[in-house]
């Protein structure tokens, strides 16, 4: 059974409420990012995810904003970036009436440049993300919607071998089930952002896809509607991403993240067979490491089979076999001091989904939730405050300083801060594990002091 969304056959009632703003952009997470974007060149990963479904890349240095101009300049400035992309659109075969229908009284919001330059002063931990993200109301709900959802999230499933929790748990995380998927009109805020400047190029390929979507007839322009940031749908894909991975499941001739909840399953699944998921894989599975394992091995880039990790002692929690996986990796989302986690090629397909550990986890275990698993066995170490992102630039800078190079100062970690990081921590004989503690920041600031 469906939920009732739409008002009319074709399309969905547009939602009186707002998406919250930058529903995780708020949260800079540790090690994990699911936020806005944010200016990390010198943090990258050295081999970038696939397209990620619901956010921007990332965002180059700030610049002035363009509100230095009155209001008339802006209006004028935004009416003639309009028109010279309008030229841009009509050469790559954009109809008239598409045109028209998008363009014909698209408005400047000055609010999505105000959250696009936005940049979370404080972080939080990936323990309290996961508190207000996999709540028992959550999972309550979840198993609620899955019931509803079933026979489109298991036609889904058999297509393309993604379980229906893992794409419930999206669609709970992405929109809490429906719930709240944004009602800024996406042609807006694409505009508004290539206008802006920041971040023009994308903006206007996203435009453009946006511009396809519409005339092909998948949606119309008063309902296509999602984040400040342009995502769209229930499980909110930007256009781009629409036009590559949004299948049309139900038939209809449309593809309607929108409404049609055969859509949004089939098209969250695709998107992540299509990133390397591995049908009747799991995510991975928590587990304890042995003593004296050196926790400058769980990183990303250190991937071995289940046969090696088991022969170097790693166990699962309650004594069942390891799942199999060809190019396993360790997780430590908190450093050496919280839980362990055996993570395979799924984890990594929701990584690409969106680029944020915590994210990645967050799903995996509200989906093993939904399923009547566990949630997490081992202690969260929860007497660590997350680093400010200040602290975080102190920290980067102070172990530049002491030739543990991070890249240029961001408040943003990454892979080249988490390895600084670990190379300081083995200088003086502490876990490797790469977590930026306040306890290590305090040990760097006394060293600078002598």
């Amino acid at each position: 059974m469906q939920p009732t969304l739409s008002t009319s056959p074709r399309f969905p009632s547009r939602p009186g409420f707002s998406r919250l703003a930058l529903m995780v952009s708020a949260i800079a997470l540790l090690p994990g990012c699911a936020s806005a974007p944010s200016t990390a060149p010198s943090n990258a990963p050295a081999q970038p995810p696939a397209p990620i479904a619901r956010t921007a890349p990332p965002l180059p240095a700030p610049k002035p904003p363009p509100a230095a101009a009155s209001d008339a300049e802006s209006g004028q400035g935004f009416a003639q970036w309009v028109a010279a992309f309008r030229t841009t659109a009509r050469a790559e075969g954009i109809s008239e009436a598409t045109l028209n229908a998008a363009l014909g009284n698209v408005q400047f919001l000055p609010r999505v440049i105000e959250l696009d330059r936005a940049q979370p002063e404080f972080t939080r931990t990936v323990w309290d993300y996961l508190d207000n993200t996999v709540t028992a109301q959550r999972v309550a709900l979840g198993q609620d919607k899955l019931l509803q959802v079933r026979a489109e999230a298991d036609a889904a499933s058999r297509r393309y071998g993604v379980p229906p929790t893992i794409l419930v748990a999206i669609w709970g995380m992405e929109s809490n089930y429906g719930g709240n998927y944004g009602s800024t009109p996406t042609i807006d805020a694409l505009a508004t952002l290539g206008f802006e400047g920041r971040r023009e190029d994308w903006a206007r390929r996203e435009l453009l896809a946006a511009l396809k979507i519409l005339d092909k007839g998948d949606i119309d322009r008063e309902h296509m509607i999602g984040s400040w940031a342009g995502a769209m749908g229930q499980t909110q894909f930007l256009p781009s991403n629409f036009l590559a991975y949004a299948v049309d499941a139900d038939g209809d001739g449309r593809r309607d993240i929108w409404g049609s909840m055969a859509d949004v399953m089939a098209s969250t699944a695709n998107f992540l067979s299509r990133s390397g998921w591995q049908a009747d894989k799991p995510w991975g599975v928590e587990v304890r490491l042995p003593a004296g394992f050196d926790h400058g091995r769980a990183d990303t880039a250190v991937r071995q089979s289940t046969a090696q990790w088991s022969a170097e002692g790693v166990k699962t929690l309650n004594g069942q076999p390891l799942p199999e996986f060809a190019d396993a990796t360790i997780l430590l989302p908190a450093g050496a001091r919280g839980p362990a986690f055996l993570v395979g090629p799924n984890f990594r397909a929701i990584l690409r989904y969106n680029n944020s550990t915590s994210y990645a986890l967050a799903v995996s275990l509200l989906a093993q939730r939904l399923a009547g698993g566990p949630d997490v066995q081992s202690a969260w170490p929860r007497d660590l405050a997350a680093l400010s992102r200040s602290q975080m630039i102190e920290l980067q800078t102070t172990l530049n300083q002491r030739g543990f190079a991070t890249g240029t100062p961001d408040g943003v970690m990454g892979p080249a801060t988490r390895d600084g990081v670990r190379r300081y921590q083995r200088s003086v004989g502490l876990p490797a594990d790469g977590y930026p503690s306040a306890e290590l920041l305090q040990r760097l600031q006394r060293l600078q002091q002598r």
